[in-house]
């Protein structure tokens, strides 16, 4: 019987440790081999030439590094935002989103292919759950999110010429602050933030997510700062609980979407197993706990939950919190078939203001690869395409 290859991507340094040892090899070989994954992003055993060429051999007959076969990888917003399609060797795919801002550049990676929650707004929820991804897998999409970001600033730094009307149009029609987009923005040398915001609920496949999220912490790997790290629930109740009692202080973000339960409800399927009641007091127990700053998401849907007297009753529902909560509203992105609406700007701004009136801090999201459909709520695992909102 044959045995599938071991993913590195998959352990953890000990248990790296503990491979090698089995093949009679000093636990220093495993710190070299964990360095060149996560430092020099190798992907590839015959590439680590401080090893043995025996170990090399071995390692490439019997591991592999990574799972993923990428299917299309697609480009918007000159270049800055780049999507990739993976498929799993089950034949399910996934998205994974590089967005690159001045001065930072982020990764959008999924924790599932598919997903369970049937959010009425979002492509991936008509999906269903398909299957949990490995933190292996996990981790591989902010290796390839690190190794498309330095091509890129090696891409920028031979332009001679990287100003893109068509970027700077595409700006100022998505900045509601109406900010100016310099298209010749440096490159960061390295990623500096990754959000569990793709595919699928990170809550619903905790353990491999959480494991995922020490290897991307490891100081001797990645090194990406806890508080560079922020995952997205629909609402899990028991994962926000959870996270209260974790070593690493990661961010917190809750998709909200509405400040009522009939309303929540009828976007929000979990609503009705976790209800606003139930979800305010676990927020009460994470502040009190973490003393960190909450996000709350809120998708703006015309005519259905984007009126100033919903403002004004959301404004009511986070008052409790204070400073501790903070608003990140995002007009609703166009997904094919489904008969929805994009709040348009004066009713953004409309929401925005009663909000800012009433004291809650609140943002209003510039999204990125919405032509690509790789934008909030859009990943469905296809190369689609839209006409730009």
């Amino acid at each position: 019987m044959t045995h599938a290859p071991h993913n590195l991507l998959d352990l953890t340094l000990p248990q790296l440790e503990t491979l090698l040892a089995e093949w009679g090899q000093p636990a220093y070989r495993a710190r070299q081999i964990w360095r060149r994954l996560y430092v020099n992003y190798t992907s590839d055993p015959q590439a680590m030439t401080e090893l043995p060429p025996a170990l090399r051999t071995r390692l490439a007959a019997e591991t592999q590094i990574g799972t993923l076969s990428p299917v299309t990888i697609q480009q918007a917003d000159d270049g800055l935002t780049r999507k990739a399609l993976w498929r799993l060797p089950g034949g399910e795919v996934i998205e994974s989103v590089l967005m690159i801002y001045p001065g930072r550049a982020t990764v959008c990676v999924s924790t599932q292919a598919g997903c369970a929650m049937g959010c009425v707004f979002c492509a991936t929820g008509r999906m269903g759950l398909l299957r949990n991804l490995s933190s292996g897998v996990v981790v591989e999409q902010v290796l390839w999110a690190a190794r498309e970001l330095l091509l890129l600033a090696n891409e920028r730094a031979a332009a001679t010429d990287s100003a893109s009307t068509d970027a700077a149009q595409w700006w100022a029609a998505s900045d509601l602050d109406d900010g100016a987009f310099d298209t010749a923005i440096a490159i960061p040398a390295r990623l500096t933030n990754v959000v569990f915001m793709g595919m699928g609920e990170p809550f619903a496949n905790y353990d491999r997510w959480w494991a995922a999220v020490e290897r991307l912490h490891d100081p001797q790997g990645l090194n990406i700062g806890a508080r560079s790290l922020t995952v997205s629930t629909v609402g899990l109740v028991t994962g926000i609980r959870r996270l209260a009692t974790e070593s690493l202080p990661i961010n917190l973000a809750i998709s909200l979407h509405a400040p009522n339960d009939a309303l929540r409800s009828a976007l929000m399927p979990v609503n009705d197993r976790f209800p606003l009641a139930e979800l305010l007091a676990s927020v009460r127990e994470y502040l009190a706990v973490t003393r960190r700053r909450v996000s709350f998401e809120y998708v703006l849907l015309q005519g259905q939950n984007d009126t100033p007297a919903i403002a004004a009753e959301l404004a009511a529902l986070l008052a409790e919190f204070g400073g501790m909560a903070h608003v990140n509203l995002i007009p609703w992105n166009p997904v094919p078939g489904m008969p929805l609406g994009r709040s348009d700007r004066r009713r953004v701004r409309a929401f925005q203001q009663v909000l800012h009136d009433q004291g809650i801090g609140c943002t209003v999201r510039v999204e990125r690869g919405v032509a690509i459909a790789a934008a909030c709520g859009q990943l469905a695992g296809a190369p689609i395409a839209l006409q730009p909102v």
